[in-house]
């Protein structure tokens, strides 16, 4: 299931110049799941190109991943206003878009606060959850959660990025083929 080109779900329709489809391998058992398209990303239609996405491939290229290696997606397709977090409500509209993308997977990394918060409910402290791995159901399909850092959070933090590192360590090692 992907949203139709006109797509008006909710009223992030009203701001944006594309919709942000997925990327990265169509076919690939892992997933990354930001929160929502940036300026950059509303310009080209693609997921993580801007200044976190650079960071997100700078870091997964440490560790041996490439972009080509995993899916790239986010909890809404549109650009919310100011770059604001999307809100539950616009989440929830693009939420069969997403359960559409990551059920048939293996693993889904959550980047940051809002993919957690759709996807497992959690609205506390990441550093509480960080690279905790743990079983949700997406479709009646159970699958590996690892919740860490949205890459935006480790461009003035060294230890949000060291533990962005981990978990593509983590995914390297043990999840990848």
């Amino acid at each position: 299931m992907i949203p139709e080109k006109n797509c008006a779900r909710c009223s992030l329709h009203e701001f944006r110049t594309k919709i942000v489809m997925p990327d990265g391998n169509m076919n690939s058992n892992v997933v990354l799941v930001g929160e929502a398209p940036g300026e950059n990303e509303d310009l080209t239609g693609r997921p993580f190109v801007g200044r976190s996405g650079k960071l997100l491939e700078k870091i997964m290229n440490s560790e041996g991943i490439q972009r080509s290696d995993v899916l790239i997606t986010n909890t809404v397709k549109c650009r919310p206003p100011g770059n604001r977090d999307p809100t539950k409500e616009e989440m929830d509209a693009c939420r069969p878009f997403l359960e559409y993308e990551l059920s048939t997977r293996k693993v889904i990394v959550g980047l940051g606060k809002s993919a957690c918060r759709i996807l497992i409910g959690y609205e506390g402290k990441m550093a509480d959850i960080v690279n905790q791995e743990m079983k949700i159901t997406i479709n009646g399909n159970e699958l590996i959660f690892l919740p860490t850092y949205h890459p935006a959070a480790c461009i003035y933090n060294n230890d949000s990025k060291a533990e962005l590192k981990r978990t593509m360590n983590i995914l390297k090692n043990k999840y990848l083929d």
